[in-house]
């Protein structure tokens, strides 16, 4: 019988994800999986929802499209299956990687029940205030077009580019909003998706997940170095949308990519016309009104938004003070996974880009809107306990995190290829010294 799973935007059937298990060699053989997850009707897992599948609001799609993974919450008498019941607590200290002693159901009852509502005009009115200041940013700087202007533009609109992602991250007019900034919607929902349902999964993670010591050594010596020398990493996302990670291979514009199913076929070609049509769109622009000025309103700034998305994701998954685990075969389950990934303050940023630092929760439960992420959060910290990890507080603006960014890249190069908790490891030749102190 089909599973389904309750989606931001529809009540949708849950494709499955194939996990390939790994043999564990340095464990008995009669060692169990405590860590199941069992599918249930969408009755074991109600969100109030104010917004059917199929409904619209003044034809932009409004919550019409399906969201990233949603969590199905095991039965009554399966709850106690879900995790063992270990403290986390190792020779007394405590142990990232050990099971946590909460389940999935315990966070989600935590969280108030109003947070789970969307709001389809409230999420609207974001998408108008994001829209308003893009094009209140060009038309200042087209004004004035001097260069003590242009690189405030720059950052300014780049971020607002960002924030427009983020919106669309939300499902909200996502086909519009991703379109505009070179954004394949479909292509990267259905990847996506993967993530959350993998993330923290050494193999099947798909967003800045690790890699193997053997797919790490048989890249060739540049490959290696650009992948970890700034700015590259930086501008790396259009690369990852046209040829995916190393050791994967597929498009997310190609209906026929490893990343999807036949019946997302048509989804694929649709957001990747849009796509082509966007491209289509600055080309008459370059020759309406001159490679360079596009360049300045557009170009530069479509740079920074991939310099806020590549730093974002990664620093949500990479650089804590203390190394966090990754999981493969057994050891993996989804609660333990989404445990792994970090929250992050950006001062003045925060509200800008939708409160998406509020991470942790975010991917445990996608389905929570943004703009209630941090009441969210802030009722859940109790049960995460020492598997929540408080975020430094920025100032105004972020910089702090280039620091963190810097030392993650000199220090988490690959994971071993045996083990199922696994912990960064670093290449001390990489830069030709030893650079890990």
């Amino acid at each position: 019988m089909a599973s389904w799973v309750v989606s931001e935007c529809s009540l949708r059937p849950f494709t499955a994800v194939k996990i390939h298990h790994k043999p564990r060699p340095s464990l008995p053989s009669n060692t169990i999986n405590a860590f199941k997850f069992k599918p249930l009707p969408c009755s074991a897992f109600k969100v109030p929802t104010l917004w059917s599948k199929g409904r619209n609001l003044g034809g932009l799609g409004l919550l019409n499209v399906s969201a990233p993974l949603k969590v199905t919450i095991t039965s009554e008498e399966d709850k106690g299956k879900e995790e063992s019941t270990t403290d986390g607590v190792n020779n007394g200290e405590f142990d990232p990687g050990a099971a946590p002693p909460f389940k999935l159901s315990d966070i989600k009852a935590a969280i108030p029940k109003h947070c789970w509502v969307k709001d389809p005009w409230r999420s609207m009115s974001y998408v108008v205030r994001d829209v308003v200041v893009v094009f209140g940013l060009a038309a200042v700087a087209a004004y004035f077009n001097n260069w003590f202007v242009w690189p405030l533009y720059w950052i300014a609109q780049g971020t607002m580019f960002w924030a427009l992602f983020v919106l669309g991250h939300d499902c909200v007019a996502g086909h519009l909003l991703h379109s505009s900034i070179l954004v394949p919607y479909h292509g990267w929902r259905i990847s996506h998706r993967t993530h959350h349902q993998n993330h923290g999964h050494i193999e099947n993670d798909e967003s800045w997940h690790p890699l193997s010591e053997k797919i790490y050594k048989s890249l060739d010596n540049a490959t290696r170095l650009l992948r970890f020398t700034l700015p590259f990493p930086m501008l790396a996302y259009p690369i990852y949308l046209w040829s995916r990670s190393p050791g994967k291979k597929g498009s997310h514009f190609h209906p026929d990519s490893d990343l999807f199913v036949p019946n997302e076929r048509k989804d694929i070609i649709t957001s990747t016309a849009c796509w082509t049509a966007m491209v289509g769109l600055l080309a008459y622009l370059s020759f309406a009104m001159g490679p360079m000025p596009l360049l300045k309103l557009y170009g530069i700034p479509y740079a920074i938004f991939v310099m806020w998305l590549d730093l974002v994701t990664y620093l949500h998954h990479h650089g804590h003070d203390e190394k966090l685990p990754w999981y493969r075969g057994k050891e993996w389950s989804y609660l333990r996974g989404g445990l792994t990934t970090l929250d992050r303050d950006y001062g003045w940023i925060n509200n800008i880009h939708h409160d998406i630092g509020t991470h942790v929760i975010h991917h445990l439960f996608p389905q929570i809107p943004h703009y209630h992420l941090i009441e969210a959060t802030e009722a859940a910290k109790p049960v995460l306990g020492k598997y929540y990890r408080e975020p430094k507080k920025s100032g105004p603006l972020p910089f702090y995190l280039l620091g963190i960014l810097i030392k993650s890249m000199r220090k988490d190069h690959y994971v071993s290829d045996i083990g199922d908790v696994v912990y960064y490891q670093t290449d001390p030749q990489l830069y030709g010294t030893n650079k890990s102190d």
